[in-house]
């Protein structure tokens, strides 16, 4: 789809999109860190399976140009989660706007809209007068990259070691509360659909991949979860990290997640995080370790 400020490119194999976008998304991968990730996890997946998951819709990731052709913006719709939102990376209004024209000329019905402001805002809106609607956010989010690790004053008693496969039930557990509980803590509805997409077997692939850790007491039992993505462009993403109520308050977050983010920085790849802006205690105990604020993002549905 053409317009005179704006072209847009739809791709239904990851693998195009970053042969085409890979450029744009290196040149800020810690703002581009979603998008980049999951195309990559989904490129090796088409490698190695030779599908991608069949989630009701159809799959996409969208290239966004100016006039001159230069790649301005990026997009993708993968989500596993109702509404199946689309996810938006910065990009200029006019592209904003040739994106909804695209979708509405494809007939896609589309109920929410995550990303980065201004851009997921502006598509939202286009989108809402399409269908008469209105715009309304779910939750403000806030994108994270460490600078120079500040490590905690105190480290509680216990250590951190990743997660085994035995203890994956468990872990399925706390990923899926991990949203609940962040809805409660924000004041805001649980919503238990958002964490309904985790399986056991995406729990074991992480496992695996030694991508989730766990904070152990002396006898070895778990007490808070840290989880990492696979790193994409040299940037690793931190996430979720979960502690249990009954345990709280204790150090253990903020000792996993220092520990976490040292070992990323060891890697040679940069460390990054998103917050729930409704969750002071969280956006401080990453500010304390050394996270600064990168971009803001929000969760917006389309009713």
């Amino acid at each position: 789809m053409e317009t005179a400020d704006a072209t847009v490119e739809l791709f239904a194999d990851p693998r195009s999109f970053l042969a085409v976008a890979g450029r744009h998304l290196a040149d800020a991968p810690v703002v581009n860190t979603v998008i980049a990730t999951v195309a990559e996890r989904m490129a090796r997946r088409l490698d190695e399976r030779g599908d991608l998951p069949d989630l009701g819709y159809q799959l996409w990731w969208a290239v966004v140009r100016d006039a001159s052709g230069l790649v301005v913006g990026t997009a993708m719709r993968t989500a596993p989660f109702p509404p199946h939102p689309i996810f938006v990376l910065p990009m200029p209004e006019a592209g904003a706007r040739a994106l909804a024209e695209v979708l509405r000329a494809r007939g896609e019905v589309i109920e929410g809209a995550n990303g980065a402001l201004p851009a997921t805002r502006q598509l939202a809106d286009e989108l809402a007068r399409d269908s008469g609607g209105r715009v309304e956010v779910v939750e403000q989010t806030r994108l994270f990259e460490l600078g120079t690790l500040v490590q905690p004053e105190r480290t509680p008693p216990g250590r951190l070691r990743p997660m085994v496969a035995e203890e994956a039930e468990l872990g399925l557990a706390w990923f899926r509360a991990f949203h609940t509980e962040a809805d409660e803590q924000a004041g805001r509805r649980p919503d238990p659909t958002q964490g309904e997409h985790f399986g056991l077997d995406d729990i074991l692939e992480r496992i695996l991949d030694e991508r989730v850790f766990v904070w152990v007491d002396d006898e070895h039992r778990p007490l808070h979860l840290t989880a990492i993505n696979n790193p994409a462009y040299g940037v690793n993403r931190v996430g979720p990290v979960y502690t249990p109520k009954e345990h709280r308050g204790n150090g253990y977050a903020t000792a996993a997640v220092a520990e976490v983010s040292a070992g990323i920085l060891r890697d040679g790849v940069r460390a990054c995080l998103f917050t729930d802006r409704a969750n002071p205690v969280s956006n401080a105990i990453y500010q304390r370790i050394g996270y600064r604020a990168v971009t803001d993002m929000a969760n917006l549905v389309i009713a």
